[in-house]
């Protein structure tokens, strides 16, 4: 399965307008059949080749979100990833759902050093 386009570009859209983010380079990354938004050179956000998006957060904040959103742990070969997490798609039916997830992805990634491209 392809990453949803339309999802895509709405985090795009979104990324443009966030704040946190305004003197950081975004750039896209096709990668594991979903297309990675990167800030500073730091995944921040990616439109998943499996559905719906994933989202990195401070690990340590990562078992609260769980709780209290419809978030849920990403996993990798059957173990979860700390700081990473996956939100289906309709639960990201409004602009503002999908808005409050992008700010989390992108200032959670913006707080960690810049890479620099290879």
């Amino acid at each position: 399965m392809a990453y949803d386009e339309e999802l895509a570009r709405r985090v795009r859209d979104l990324l443009a307008e966030e704040a946190t983010v305004a003197d950081r380079e975004l750039t896209e990354k096709r990668m594991f059949g979903g297309l990675g938004f990167m800030v500073a050179g730091n995944m921040a956000l990616a439109a998943s080749g499996q559905g719906g998006l994933l989202v990195r957060v401070d690990p340590a904040e990562s078992e609260q979100l769980v709780a209290t959103t419809p978030a849920y742990p990403m996993e990798m070969r059957g173990r979860p990833m700390a700081g990473w997490l996956r939100v289906d798609l309709d639960e990201l039916a409004t602009d503002a759902a999908l808005a409050d997830w992008v700010r989390r992805g992108a200032s959670y990634a913006a707080t960690l050093p810049a890479k620099s491209a290879p």
